[in-house]
């Protein structure tokens, strides 16, 4: 089992949302984010003075999958979430060791 972590733009995450629905995933955890990368933020300008915005809002997207499906969901956010402008964001994936459904008590993949 793993969990898929991908920073995107806002404004993606009702595509990136479609696109995992639509090759079967069945939940997901978003918690809104501010960050930045390689851009280091940018400059704005508020009623004719310019601010410095260094830390960006973007969208953490988790999802916990088997093994076998990360490639899939990684290739269904990439395409999804896209742009080809800077500060599209990335995709994290690391092992989960258990999980467990609180309800039913099930463990690793059949909680999934």
């Amino acid at each position: 089992m793993k969990i898929v972590m991908a920073i995107i733009k806002p404004f993606k995450l009702e595509e990136v949302r479609d696109a995992l629905t639509g090759i079967g995933v069945h939940g997901l955890t978003v918690t809104e984010v501010k960050g930045y990368g390689r851009q280091k933020g940018h400059t704005e300008i508020y009623r004719g003075a310019e601010y410095a915005v260094n830390f960006l809002p973007k969208i953490k997207i988790e999802v916990a999958v088997d093994t076998k499906e990360v490639k899939r969901v990684i290739d269904a956010i990439t395409a999804a979430a896209k742009t080809g402008q800077i500060g599209d964001g990335k995709i994290f994936v690391y092992p989960i060791e258990n999980a467990v459904r609180i309800r039913t008590g099930e463990t690793d993949a059949d909680a999934l």
